[in-house]
This record gives C-alpha cells, structure tokens and sequence, in this order.
C-alpha cells in the first residue's frame, strides 16, 4: 500500500490535459496565432477584445479577456521557449484594475502525439496561494474545453 502525500506546492501547482482529434502541428497552430486565439481563449463566454503577440523567443504578449459582465481581465507575459509543436512555455502576469500584478506564474503546454490525435498537457507553477491555483483551475478547463471545439472546427475547415 502506498500513501501519496501532497504538499504545499503540490497544491499550488495546476496540470490540466486534453485529448484532441487533430494533429498536434494544428493544435500548436491555435496557441500561436491571433486569428486562433481570439475565437477561443478565455473562460467560458469570454471574449479577447484585445489579443498583442510577439510569437518568438523573448516576444511578448497582452491580452484582455473580457467577461460577459463586462469586466476587463488582463494578462501578459514573456514566450521563454518554443519547439514546435511540441512545447510552448511562457510566463503569466495577471493584472489587477490598477495594473499591479497580482499572480506570477509560468506556463508549459507540451504536446505529445498519441493514437488518433494529440495530448495536451498545461502546467502552470507555482502560484502564491493554493486560491489563486483553483481560480485558475476553473479558467483553464473552461478555456481548454474551448479549445478543443475550436480545433474541430479548424481541423474540418483544413
């Protein structure tokens, strides 16, 4: 019998996976360029009035993901590397109505061919509570959720 132990950082430390039936090369393709991400990136029934992408090594980008109640949710940050398809890593600076930021994370998809389509894997570490973690965890399965359709209707399209 073993006993698994989760630790502190273990709990403020998200992996999420989805499964998709497309080729890993199309589901890079989502995460890189504007076109993409603004018909699929953010929580459910958010939109992304403003999508900024320097997609390379060093690049940069901003995003605002606007909420159905209107409310604005900016986020930015630094792409650190990038082999495609393969992985993507980025940081992730979360900023408040003042512009302060109040989570600073990094997040790695990896994406791993797999019989009948592509797996993906989001890692996101380490966040400065075990909250901001679980609000996270909602965001990303809601975005990721859309992604998957999105990439369906891209594969169809192909």
């Amino acid at each position: 019998m073993s006993t698994e132990i989760k630790t502190d950082m273990d709990q403020r430390t998200l992996v999420l996976t989805r499964t998709f039936k497309a080729p890993r090369e199309l589901v890079f393709e989502a995460w890189t360029h504007p076109m993409h991400l603004v018909k699929w990136w953010g929580p459910m029934d958010f939109t992304l009035p403003h999508c900024e992408q320097d997609f390379r090594m060093g690049g940069q980008y901003r995003f605002c993901m606007r909420a159905p109640d209107g409310s604005d949710h900016w986020v930015r940050g630094e792409y650190t590397y990038i082999d495609p398809p393969s992985r993507l890593v980025f940081t992730w600076l979360r900023e408040d109505a003042e512009g302060d930021i109040w989570c600073d994370t990094v997040v790695s998809i990896t994406l791993e061919e797999v019989k009948g389509g592509t797996l993906l894997t989001l890692e996101q570490t380490t966040f400065a509570t075990v909250a901001h973690c679980e609000d996270h965890t909602f965001g990303w399965n809601q975005c990721l959720d859309r992604l998957v359709h999105f990439v369906i209707q891209l594969a169809q399209n192909d």
